[in-house]
């Protein structure tokens, strides 16, 4: 799309223009809820395009409603996963329990849904994409406020005035960065890295996850349909951030094949898999925790700002939660500085309790010693006999409110 002209004089409510940086969840989101309030929309991706595929991801609770309110619960309903199966293996592959997913995770059928990350992002983008600008292949090279606003310099080279700029871009967020300092001083790293990547379907798995373990150690296989392929998942403790490997895909590849070294049941398989995988991505398990997520005319939102980490199960839904909150935070109120307040009052509980899911259970999955382990695979066994079909209340902690109109 051509990029819109911008004054530099102050605009009228319906001409304020916002720059979201990332088009993944929260962005997107984000770009619905402010042009429903009057906003023009920018959003800036680094990708060249809409980024497809990515492990399934869940919607739980008061992001449920979120959906709901987008008009886009029926579309999600149809790219629902339905796992139907969980199953958990010891070291030698024999079976330690099989459950439904929702005994494992936490809640009641019917209730939250599990799609593909991509699907998501995909309808997501289709919901707005006629309204909001979106520049992919770029993003902020510097951003300076000025009393007129936020000016940006794009690394394409261009320059353009906002009234706000969002960051939406992940995790690992530049827009962070390049405002508040390095991640490091918010980043939590819970003790565990990972590696997930694709590979054939030779096992005939569907609609279900196998999960491996030894302490310290485990090994997922996760059909999400009758594909041909699937997501693969390998997860280890690790006391210290491997930050080198971080930086250096075959240094992560090797990092991942000398821990696995060993391993039985298809570990050997999935390893030689990753060494193949075009579409490796290797992290740590961390949250980020900051103590405003707001500095003059610059937010953040979704991982950004509160990434809770793959242990939670609840990234997608923070971010969906915190799109509607924020910006209904700015259609209710004028003033900038009033929005954010509001925006960080509204949320922080919601977001600390779904962070404390890591230290209350979630972490649990992955014991890091033998005793952890076989207490574990005791609960499992459990709960095949009582199986669990209540929410966790951290997912649907947050009321939202009802979207105001923009003043």
């Amino acid at each position: 799309m051509t990029p819109k002209g911008r004054s530099m004089n102050v605009n009228t409510a319906a001409e304020r223009e916002v720059l979201i940086c990332g088009a993944s969840i929260a962005g997107p989101a984000l770009a619905y809820w402010l042009h429903r309030s009057g906003w023009a929309v920018t959003v800036v991706e680094k990708a060249g395009a809409l980024r497809a595929g990515g492990y399934p991801i869940d919607i739980r609770g008061t992001a449920t409603e979120v959906v709901r309110r987008m008009g886009i619960l029926p579309r999600l309903r149809d790219a629902h996963i339905d796992s139907r199966r969980c199953a958990f293996r010891n070291a030698d592959g024999s079976e330690v329990a099989s459950l439904t997913p929702r005994a494992v995770a936490g809640g009641v059928e019917g209730q939250e849904l599990e799609v593909r990350r991509g699907d998501l992002a995909a309808i997501l983008y289709a919901l707005v994409r006629d309204d909001v600008e979106f520049l992919f292949g770029d993003s902020i090279d510097t951003l300076v406020e000025s009393g007129q606003g936020v000016d940006v310099t794009f690394h394409s080279g261009q320059r353009r005035t906002f009234d706000l700029v969002i960051g939406a871009d992940g995790m690992h967020s530049r827009t962070r960065e390049s405002l508040f300092g390095p991640e490091e001083q918010f980043h939590r790293y819970l003790g565990y890295c990972f590696a997930i990547f694709t590979m054939p379907n030779t096992f005939g798995l569907s609609h279900e996850v196998v999960v491996w373990n030894t302490p310290g150690k485990a090994a997922a296989l996760y059909a999400v349909g009758d594909d041909d392929e699937l997501h693969a998942f390998l997860n280890f403790h690790q006391p210290e951030p491997p930050f080198d490997a971080l930086r250096n895909p075959d240094a992560q590849r090797d990092l991942v094949a000398a821990t696995f070294a060993g391993a039985g049941w298809e570990v050997p398989g999935m390893v030689n898999a990753m060494r193949d995988a075009d579409d490796l991505f290797f992290d740590t398990a961390g949250q980020i925790r900051m103590p405003h997520w707001s500095s003059g005319r610059v937010a953040l939102v979704g991982d950004a700002a509160y990434a809770p980490s793959f242990l939670t199960g609840q990234g997608s839904s923070l971010a969906l939660a915190g799109a509607y909150m924020l910006a209904n935070a700015l259609a209710t109120n004028r003033d900038h500085t009033a929005a954010f307040a509001a925006y960080e009052h509204g949320m922080r509980e919601f977001v600390a309790m779904n962070q404390a899911l890591v230290d209350t259970g979630a972490a649990t999955l992955f014991p890091t010693t033998a005793r952890a382990l076989e207490q574990r695979n005791t609960r499992l066994r459990s709960l095949v006999t009582m199986p669990s079909a209540t929410a966790r209340p951290a997912h649907s902690a947050l009321a939202l409110p009802e979207f105001a109109p923009m003043p």
